[in-house]
């Protein structure tokens, strides 16, 4: 009779689609940043989270996202970047040479604080995102949401999964204070892009 829930098809073209487009993405390198600063599970719960929520609401508003003022998007992402570059160079100084402080500092953060401030950062991040608008233009293409929000969030999981395993490796191999540092400038960089397409967006 009608067309079934899951659409596998849907679901491998959205997997497919998504999962190339995030892998070199912003969002992969916050992922890894903060599984340098939280244990993994957490930050993998935080991030899935914000993703799962983010391709919700890319199937939901569907072709109507690209439609939005992108100076607002592009302003309000600048921000927000710009406002992560600072506490990242902060945080800097919190690094391993505190030694067995910085390992117990890291412990005691609570599961739910660390999944939070994941999922706040990730939830940020993913705003005006490529996976979010070709989400939105899978969902506006197919009459079969509940498949594109399968196959975008399994990319996304995919992704996050791989960013919080080499992040964890990363911290037991590299200083983390110079990590925290190279991202606050990547940071930075992301902000003055934004910006730079604000003014765009304006002129």
């Amino acid at each position: 009779m009608g067309q079934p829930v899951i659409v596998l098809s849907v679901v491998a073209t959205a997997f497919l689609l998504v999962l190339p487009v995030e892998l070199p993405d912003k969002t992969l390198f916050a992922s890894l940043v903060l599984a340098t600063r939280f244990p993994p599970l957490p930050v993998f719960v935080g991030v899935g989270t914000a993703f799962g929520l983010q391709v919700a609401i890319a199937v939901t508003a569907g072709s109507l996202l690209s439609l939005l003022p992108q100076a607002l998007v592009t302003g309000v992402v600048a921000v927000l970047f710009l406002v992560g570059a600072v506490l990242l160079w902060r945080s800097a100084s919190e690094g391993p040479e505190d030694g067995g402080e910085a390992a117990d500092a890291r412990e005691q953060a609570s599961f739910l604080r660390a999944a939070a401030v994941s999922f706040g950062v990730l939830f940020a991040a993913e705003w005006g995102d490529l996976s979010q608008l070709a989400t939105a233009g899978l969902a506006a293409r197919f009459d079969a949401p509940v498949s594109v929000f399968v196959g975008a969030w399994a990319a996304l999981l995919t992704v996050s999964a791989l960013a919080v395993f080499l992040g964890k490796a990363l911290a037991d191999r590299l200083p983390v204070a110079l990590i925290r540092r190279v991202a606050a400038v990547l940071f930075v960089v992301f902000a003055v892009l934004a910006a730079v397409e604000t003014v765009r967006a304006l002129v």
